[in-house]
């Protein structure tokens, strides 16, 4: 196994496949080997079946399960080199609506956020459409202050974007930066080097809390209501597919679903 798992890794880093990709290929890539041997099914075909089989029977997601068969596919295919096509295909995906946050509820937890650091953050994070990992890695040379932009470098799917950036942070970002070097991070920890994202994403729960916002909300509903609201503004969707990244314009389209204005201006017979 240790053979095949130190293949896959080098693979995986010659393609360029993201650390968080590689992580997770490599976790389902070594549960797919540790079951099939347990198990012992010696079919390809049977043991793929049974593994994603196991993992439903768990209730893992349909993300999840579709994830490890991408790895699996991956190990076949890109690893093994293996000409015999795996032939299933992905779990359905959960159709469920992004959460979206009002105009005022995210005023609240912005207002909320008492560590001014943290509270640029996510007013930046919601007035560009970032991702977490994105407003974490931003450095000073990103930032078009004058032009009201942001360059996104290395996104998911290592895609380059720009995105809008609100008037309203002007002052902020240029205080926040006064002293900087162009490559320097614009976000720094008390140590100097870049903050976690795992910091900024406990700082919202605590200023959701804090704004006693009761939506079941995470970091990525700021991207989700930024999506949202530019539509409700009258914003044309392909605008808004470039500003977040999507490659998709039908990954775009699921916001028009949350903002149409014809189901809105029904009222209810009650």
């Amino acid at each position: 196994m240790e053979n095949i798992l130190d293949k896959t890794e080098r693979v995986l880093r010659l393609r360029n496949y993201s650390l968080k990709t590689r992580n997770a290929y490599m976790l389902y890539i070594k549960e797919y080997i540790s079951f099939s041997k347990r198990e012992g099914v010696k079919d390809k075909q049977k043991a793929i079946e049974e593994f994603l089989l196991d993992k439903h029977k768990r209730g893992q997601s349909p993300q999840t399960i579709n994830l490890a068969l991408n790895a699996v596919k991956f190990l076949y295919a890109e690893v093994l080199k293996d000409p015999q096509k795996i032939d299933l295909k992905f779990a359905k995906k959960n159709k469920k609506l992004p959460i979206v946050l009002s105009r005022a509820e995210i005023e609240k937890i912005i207002n909320a956020t008492e560590n001014a650091k943290y509270r640029i953050m996510i007013a930046l994070s919601y007035a560009s459409g970032l991702r977490v990992s994105e407003v974490v890695q931003l450095k000073v040379a990103d930032l078009s202050i004058d032009e009201f932009t942001v360059y996104i470098k290395g996104a998911k799917g290592k895609k380059d974007r720009i995105s809008v950036m609100s008037e309203k942070l002007q002052d902020s970002l240029r205080n926040i930066i006064a002293g900087k070097r162009a490559d320097d991070f614009i976000f720094s920890s008390n140590r100097g080097g870049k903050l976690t994202a795992t910091s900024l994403q406990k700082m919202f729960r605590k200023s959701l809390v804090g704004a006693k916002v009761i939506k079941p909300a995470t970091f990525h509903s700021l991207r989700h209501s930024f999506a949202t609201h530019l539509l409700e503004n009258g914003t044309d969707v392909r605008y808004v597919q470039e500003l977040l990244g999507h490659s998709s314009i039908r990954t775009t389209q699921v916001y028009a679903q949350v903002t149409n204005p014809r189901l809105k201006n029904i009222k209810s017979p009650l």
